[in-house]
């Protein structure tokens, strides 16, 4: 069997539409400092709880191996900024902007996310 990967194309982090936010769990079901993967519209999405009021999303597919494995990485920073790196070979992420430290052809994209009344909305 052949299977086809397709690399999802960057996202910045704009103002969504009203009709792309998908409520996704509430706040207290994610961990500090740890990654859950979720379907969010149609799209696998990493979340990470940074802080205690705030979620970051990005894409769960690793730009370098296109391997849905990204909650998995390891939650890090870079000075102020919070990073993800890759569970497979270690790329470093920007949570915020997707942006790769280690590698600049690579980019992971980056959804807008909010908290209503105590749980994680995400746009995609």
């Amino acid at each position: 069997m052949t299977v086809i990967l397709d690399r999802e194309k960057h996202q910045q982090r704009s103002a969504p539409t009203a009709s792309g936010w998908h409520r996704v769990c509430a706040i207290d079901e994610l961990e500090p400092a740890w990654g859950e993967a979720a379907l969010v519209g149609g799209k696998q999405v990493a979340l990470f709880r940074t802080t205690p009021d705030e979620v970051l999303a990005v894409s769960q597919q690793d730009p370098a191996t296109l391997s849905n494995v990204m909650a998995r990485g390891i939650v890090g920073s870079r000075g102020s900024r919070p990073t993800i790196a890759s569970p497979l070979h270690k790329e470093v992420y920007d949570l915020e902007t997707g942006e790769c430290f280690t590698n600049p052809e690579l980019r992971l994209a980056s959804y807008a996310t909010r908290l209503v009344d105590g749980y994680v909305e995400v746009a995609v």
